[in-house]
């Protein structure tokens, strides 16, 4: 680390300039909470890094009526998590976003970087991917879209290319008739990461007769990169969510996902843990009242 080369750019583009001409030996670092303890450890041994910190613009969170939230990648865990704008309209995304480590993580860690990191036992993930979220990168080649559904390919690795930024997370609308909830089960601290999250939309139809239109299970924290069944999903539509449906989409969940092991959780554990999630997730969904976190 003592070769480290810091840059400190003042503007996002003079920050993709130097992306673009440092090459691929080169880390970006906002928050810093992941990227320090990887340094630290060895995990990563760039020959530079490019700061983010004094970048102005990029931490702004705003609504737009039929299209969703639009949430700057500077903006840190606690930002969304206390925003009266994202309580409002995705109560479920803010108490994710609450459920990360502690505050003080939380206060640092921003948006962008957790997603950027791509850590397979983070919080947030499960509940963007379930919801469809869109993540807005930037280079000197312009500015592309990247759905979340393509956006993580494996331990730490992301559809990123290693001259883009992220700059913003888009989040479409909820409408009247989805419910969301999001379950993390830990096995040692409170703010621990999980062994195991789940996040589920579960897209109602309109006619009040408690017809499943769209159901989105998300697991995270079990795999390289969050884990989706569509086959299991796909049992849902078109019919209501009763107990016996319920449990069978949680049973092909646990089948489905080959877990990892590691200090959180044999394969073992995990693979009943996930169709005990999998089923109280889809529960707290059809519950869910759309009230803002306490």
């Amino acid at each position: 680390m003592t070769d480290l080369e810091i840059h400190q750019p003042d503007t996002l583009d003079e920050a993709l300039e130097l992306l673009s001409r440092l090459g691929e030996d080169v880390k970006v670092i906002a928050g810093g909470t992941a990227m320090v303890l990887m340094l630290k450890t060895g995990l990563i041994a760039p020959e530079s890094m490019v700061s983010l910190a004094r970048i102005e613009g990029l931490d702004g969170i705003e609504h737009e009526q039929g299209d969703g939230l639009t949430i700057g990648a500077l903006a840190t865990l606690r930002d969304g998590e206390m925003s009266p704008l994202v309580r409002r309209v995705n109560p479920v995304l803010a108490k994710t976003l609450g459920t990360v480590a502690n505050v003080r993580v939380r206060n640092a860690a921003t948006l962008g970087g957790n997603l950027a990191e791509a850590d397979y036992a983070s919080d947030p993930p499960a509940t963007l991917l379930a919801m469809r979220a869109v993540v807005v990168a930037r280079s000197v080649r312009g500015e592309r879209e990247i759905p979340l559904t393509d956006f993580f390919r494996d331990f730490y690795e992301t559809a990123l290319e290693p001259d883009e930024i992220i700059t913003q997370v888009r989040v479409p609308e909820l409408s009247e008739t989805t419910r969301c909830a999001y379950l993390k089960y830990v096995t040692r601290s409170s703010e621990d990461r999980p062994c195991v999250g789940v996040s589920t939309v579960v897209e109602m139809a309109g006619d009040d007769d408690g017809t499943c239109q769209d159901l989105r299970v998300v697991v995270g924290a079990v795999a390289a990169t969050p884990q989706e069944v569509p086959s299991a999903e796909a049992l849902a539509t078109g019919k209501r969510l009763d107990e016996e449906l319920i449990n069978d989409i949680a049973e092909a969940y646990g089948s489905a996902i080959d877990p990892l092991d590691d200090l959180r959780g044999s394969k073992w554990y995990r693979q009943r843990v996930i169709s005990v999630f999998v089923r109280r997730s889809i529960e707290t969904a059809l519950r869910e009242s759309r009230e803002e976190p306490a």
